[in-house]
C-alpha cells in the first residue's frame, strides 16, 4: 500500500538504520533506495536489507526523488532522508496519516526546534511575499515528505536545494490539499556557511522561477541543464580491491538476461523496423549507437527500469556471481547497451562493476543522446580493427587492475563479444547462435544456467 522511497548519497553509515525504520509499518509494502551514484559502500549496505535499488541517471537529490517515484508501485508514497538513523519508530505512520484518510495529498514535516537559518532568514520572508497562503508552513524545506504519487506526477523536482520548496509551491499550484505534521525530534549536522551561501541561492531560485521573475530560462542553478555524472571507469572500478587476481566480464543481453533490452523496447515501444533498418544498413558500429539512441527519445527512466525488470534473470545467475566472488574473482557487465540499464542488473545481481553507453536523461527522461566511453574505442593499445570494441574496454579495466590476461574469463553470445571472447584468458560462448564466437571460444554452453560456468572458472 505504500512505497517508501529513499534517495541516498555515500550513507553507507545510515542506511540500514533507515531502511529498518520503514520497515516497521505495515503497510509498508515497497521500499527503494534510489543510491545518487554513491562513491562508498550505500549500495552494498542496502542490499543486505533486501531493498529495492536503482541508480539514479546523474547526480542530485531531485533526479533521485523523481526517479524513486517513477518506478514505486504504489499510490502513497513516503520520501526518507538517508542520514537520518534516529527516526521515530512512527515516522511513516505520521507522515502517511493524512493521506490514508484522504484528508491529504500531499503532507510536508517539521520537527520539534527551531527551522534553519535560511529557512528563517530567507524562505519564510519570500513566501510571505510571493506566496502568503504558504507561509503558515513552519519548515517548508524539510526533506520528510509524502503524498499520492498521481500529485507526484505533475509537479517539477530541482535537481538542487530548492526541490524540497519546488514541491510545496508546485503542489498548492496543482491544487493539492497540503497537511503538515510533526515527526517529533532530529538530530541534523549544522551546515558551514560557504553551504549555506550556495542553498540560499538555490532555494531563491526555486521562487523566482516559480513567479517568473528572471523570466523562462533564467532562474539560475536550478534551471540550467547539467549532467552532473560519475566518470564511469572511475565510478565502476572505485570499490574493488587495490590488487585483485581474477577478472569475469559477462555480457548483459542473452547472457544473463533472458532477451535483449533493445529488441525488447522496440516491441514494446513499437520501432522494431526502424530498429531492424538500422542494424542491417548502419555498417559503421559508432554511428549505429548513435542512431538507436535516437529511437529512445521520450521515453522516461521509469519506463526504462520497468522494461528491463520484465525481461527475465538466468535464474542462477546470483548464486553463479556470489561463488565467483567467494573464488576472488571481480564480476561485471561489459555491455553496448546502456549504462543505466547494465547497472540497475549490477544492483539485482550484486556484480562489482558495470560499463556500457551514457544514455542522455533530461527530467529523467532521454533525449536520444548517448555518449559511448572512450575505453571502447579504438587505441594504440586495441588488438582488433573495429573502431568501437568490447574488447578495448576488458583490456583497460585488465590494465585497471593489473589482473594478467590468463587470469580473465569473458562470457557471451553474440557477434559484438567474438573480440573480448578471443582476448580472455578464458573464452566462454554461451547459448550462442553465432559459428564464429564458438570457434573462438574455450568453451561452448548450451543451457538456461550459468552453473557451467563455475566448472571453468576455478
Amino acid at each position: 500500500m505504500i512505497s517508501v522511497i529513499i534517495p541516498a548519497l555515500n550513507e553507507e553509515k545510515t542506511i540500514r538504520q533507515v531502511i529498518t525504520q520503514a520497515k516497521r509499518n505495515e503497510l509498508v509494502t515497497e521500499i527503494i533506495v534510489v543510491d545518487d551514484q554513491s562513491m562508498d559502500s550505500t549500495v552494498a549496505e542496502a542490499r543486505k536489507e533486501g531493498v529495492r535499488i536503482i541508480t539514479s541517471t546523474r547526480l542530485g537529490k531531485g533526479d533521485s526523488m523523481r526517479e524513486g517515484m517513477m518506478v514505486a508501485n504504489n499510490e502513497i508514497l513516503v520520501f526518507l532522508d538517508a542520514d537520518i538513523p534516529n527516526y521515530s519508530t512512527d515516522i511513516i505512520a505520521r507522515l502517511t496519516g493524512p493521506l490514508i484518510s484522504d484528508e491529504a495529498d500531499f503532507v510536508k514535516s517539521y520537527f520539534e526546534r527551531q527551522a534553519g537559518r535560511v529557512t528563517e532568514i530567507l524562505v519564510k520572508p519570500m513566501l510571505e511575499f510571493f506566496y502568503p497562503q504558504l507561509s503558515q508552513y513552519r519548515q517548508p524545506l524539510s526533506g520528510m515528505v509524502a503524498g499520492k504519487k498521481s500529485f507526484f506526477q505533475k509537479v517539477e523536482f530541482e535537481n538542487d536545494y530548492g526541490v524540497d520548496i519546488g514541491l510545496l509551491i508546485d503542489m498548492h499550484d496543482v491544487r493539492a490539499r497540503i497537511s503538515e505534521v510533526c515527526i517529533g525530534e532530529i538530530e541534523n549536522d549544522m551546515q558551514p556557511l560557504q553551504a549555506l551561501g550556495r542553498m540560499a541561492r538555490q532555494v531563491a531560485g526555486a521562487i523566482f522561477k516559480r513567479v517568473h521573475v528572471f523570466g523562462a530560462g533564467k532562474t539560475g542553478d536550478s534551471a540550467k541543464y547539467n549532467p552532473k555524472n560519475r566518470e564511469q571507469i572511475e565510478f565502476a572500478t572505485l570499490h574493488q580491491d587495490s590488487r585483485p587476481q581474477k577478472l569475469i566480464v559477462f555480457d548483459m543481453d542473452n547472457t544473463l538476461l533472458r532477451g535483449s533490452f533493445i529488441h525488447t523496447a522496440a516491441e514494446k515501444f513499437g520501432f522494431k523496423q526502424e530498429l531492424v533498418d538500422i542494424i542491417t544498413r548502419q555498417k559503421n558500429d559508432y554511428l549505429r549507437t548513435k542512431k538507436i539512441a535516437q529511437l529512445l527519445e521520450g521515453r522516461s527512466y521509469g519506463e526504462m527500469i520497468q522494461l528491463v525488470e520484465s525481461i527475465p534473470v538466468i535464474g542462477d545467475a546470483v548464486h553463479v556471481i556470489r561463488e565467483l566472488q567467494l573464488r576472488g574473482y571481480v564480476c561485471g557487465i561489459i555491455s553496448d547497451s546502456y549504462h543505466c540499464i547494465t547497472n540497475h542488473l549490477k544492483n539485482v545481481l550484486g556484480l562489482d562493476f558495470t560499463l556500457g553507453n551514457e544514455l542522455e536523461f533530461r527530467q529523467s527522461i532521454a533525449t536520444g543522446e548517448v555518449k559511448v566511453p572512450s575505453q571502447l574505442l579504438k587505441d594504440h593499445f586495441s588488438t582488433c580493427e573495429h573502431e568501437q570494441c568490447k574488447s578495448n574496454m576488458f583490456l583497460h579495466i585488465v590494465n585497471r587492475f593489473g589482473i594478467p590476461l590468463g587470469n580473465t574469463v569473458a562470457v557471451g553470445d553474440g557477434e559484438n563479444d567474438v573480440c573480448m571472447i578471443k582476448l580472455a584468458g578464458t573464452g566462454i560462448s554461451f547459448n550462442s547462435t553465432n559459428q564464429l564466437i564458438d570457434q573462438v571460444a574455450d568453451f561452448t554452453l548450451r543451457d538456461h544456467s550459468l552453473l557451467g560456468v563455475l566448472e571453468i572458472a576455478r
